[in-house]
């Protein structure tokens, strides 16, 4: 069983929308401040004689006149006139325009605590109870904003771009049903009938004739929700296809318009690891498991439950399968199955120590995490790369997040140190990894107050093309391209429950590492490619805990009580940023 999409956040969508207005609009930080920043964080992961020839480029894009003021003051302009001056930018270049399939390589997914289900009727009962957001965030209030976004929009496939369709039409009528995918079929379950909501025990019943009528193997259509596992150009082309044929239009109208889709799976038939079960939330297991029951992009939202008696029986959408359709499916299924068997995923629980360990030394959780996937790095590789942690912005109007890159020259600093642990005594080692952690604390203060890099240069890059002007020489450069392949993609996502996230990475030759740490323990979710030879994600976790091992006992030797004075002074702010404005 499976939600498409978040869910159960009905209540917190509504009362957040009446804070919007009240949040500050997210600011544009100063022109030159960003420059420095940029130049500084790509200072040493590039060779030296192609870091002089971009700080020139960087010095002339931001001189007196130029056009780096130019591009700030239009942007000034913008923010002036949007309330989120970064919104549609970066909902474009993160989404809408990456044309890879969403399994894996766009959608990420959590991963519940393990369920012991004794019958089928267990996981129908499941899919049923309504989930709400736990109560008022303390301190300044978050942005709802995107909550609504998710629940009244789906992602309409295109040729080069996709497009985010809200539905706001005031000509259809809202939609009163559900789509529940199973066994590859799709059924429309209405959940409003003469203005009342179907109770948990009417859903019950409805998704007990669904799973008959699934089973009926002579009515069975092709797996069509194959098709939206592909690329995002493939997938626009196979639509374009299918809605030629009025029965395939009213089946996809239906999917498009619902209130969410359930996606009740087949017993995958292997053995339940962590790591198995990320890949099955993340892709389905492929066409022979359950790759063809979802519906990708679809809307997503929750109904609350009222008593009904009569019930009329779920529909099973129909679809009319030229031969073009089904030289589509093929296509998708055969490209589907690759990702599949390219997909490296360890799901590890480091037991050594958690967070509480972390706090006890007066450091933030998620920067000595976040030093420590650098260590981690480094030993693997010798060398780092730019990284992505992703850092919420929902404190300002329609904010969603921006970048900490991670791999600061600080952290450089003390992965070597510990690398030549023969000539560094362990007082100097531990200095060092103080530096790094104030760093990557200073860093997220950064991110989390709209003032780091990557949505500014964004922006400046956005609006060099929506003027229709020649692309500054500062985003031509090979160092730009380098700062935005993110080998490394992190992210903490930490929940009470004993859960995660995962997701695929976003290059080729990259890892995606998602964490949760937890009292005693820390989540570590570590995916990459097969086909990488540079890549291994057994090795990358293997390193990991040795490194964490390596922190831990660097920290036990040298008594915390020596750290710089000025260090509890910032973590504990850190803490007060971090707990009024959480950057997952």
């Amino acid at each position: 069983m499976r939600w498409a999409g978040r869910c159960g956040i009905e209540r917190m969508e509504f009362s957040g929308w009446s804070l919007r207005k009240g949040l500050p609009k997210l600011p544009v930080p100063p022109l030159q401040q960003t420059l420095d920043m940029y130049l500084k964080c790509m200072s040493h992961l590039i060779p030296e004689e192609q870091f002089k020839k971009t700080k020139e480029i960087v010095e002339k894009f931001g001189a007196p006149g130029g056009i780096g003021e130019f591009l700030q003051k239009k942007l000034l302009e913008r923010s002036v006139q949007k309330a989120n001056w970064v919104y549609d930018y970066w909902l474009e270049d993160m989404y809408l325009s990456n044309r890879l399939a969403l399994p894996v390589n766009s959608s990420p997914v959590m991963v519940f605590p393990k369920q012991n289900f004794r019958s089928q009727s267990d996981t129908l009962r499941r899919a049923l109870p309504v989930d709400y957001a736990r109560g008022q965030l303390a301190g300044t209030p978050l942005c709802m904003d995107q909550y609504n976004k998710v629940f009244t929009s789906y992602r309409l496939p295109g040729p080069k771009l996709d497009t985010l369709v809200a539905q706001k039409s005031t000509v259809m009528p809202e939609p009163e049903h559900i789509i529940v995918a199973c066994k590859n079929q799709f059924f429309v379950l209405d959940v409003v009938i003469n203005f009342r909501r179907l109770n948990e025990k009417d859903l019950y019943t409805q998704l007990e004739r669904i799973r008959k009528m699934a089973d009926i193997e002579e009515e069975r259509l092709p797996p069509i929700g194959l098709l939206t596992s592909d690329g995002r150009t493939q997938w626009a082309e196979a639509r374009s296809v299918l809605i030629k044929d009025s029965t395939n239009r009213d089946s996809l109208d239906m999917i498009e318009r619902c209130l969410c889709l359930v996606c009740l799976d087949e017993p995958s038939g292997t053995e339940l690891t962590d790591s198995n079960r990320a890949l099955l939330m993340l892709h389905g297991g492929g066409t022979d498991k359950n790759g063809g029951n979802r519906w990708r992009g679809s809307p997503s939202k929750l109904v609350r439950a009222a008593s009904m008696s009569e019930l009329p029986a779920p529909r099973r959408l129909r679809w009319k399968c030229s031969p073009d359709i089904q030289t589509f499916l093929t296509a998708s299924a055969d490209k589907l199955q690759r990702l599949v068997k390219n997909l490296d995923m360890n799901v590890n629980k480091f037991t050594g120590y958690g967070k509480e360990f972390i706090k006890r030394q007066k450091m933030s959780p998620d920067a000595y995490v976040q030093v420590a996937l650098q260590f981690t790095f480094y030993r693997c590789h010798g060398h780092l790369v730019p990284t992505y942690e992703s850092a919420s912005i929902r404190r300002f109007q329609e904010g969603r997040v921006d970048n900490i890159r991670s791999s600061t020259p600080e952290a450089l600093a003390f992965v070597k140190a510990m690398a030549n642990s023969s000539k560094i005594t362990d007082a100097e080692k531990m200095e060092l990894l103080w530096t790094a952690i104030k760093a990557q604390t200073n860093y997220t203060i950064l991110a989390i107050t709209g003032m780091a890099i990557d949505n500014h240069l964004l922006g400046l890059r956005e609006i060099a093309k929506e003027l229709k002007l020649e692309k500054p020489e500062l985003f031509s450069d090979t160092t730009y391209a380098t700062s935005i392949h993110f080998i490394l993609s992190t992210s903490q996502v930490p929940t009470i429950e004993e859960m995660f996230c995962c997701y695929g990475p976003v290059v080729p030759n990259g890892y995606g590492a998602c964490y949760n740490p937890q009292k005693d323990h820390i989540i570590f979710c570590v995916s990459s490619f097969r086909e990488s030879a540079e890549t291994s994600s057994d090795l990358f976790v293997k390193t990991l805990e040795g490194c964490l091992k390596e922190m831990q006992d660097l920290c036990l030797k040298c008594n915390t009580e020596a750290k710089p004075a000025d260090s509890t002074e910032k973590m504990d702010g850190t803490a007060k940023v971090m707990k009024n404005g959480s950057k997952s």
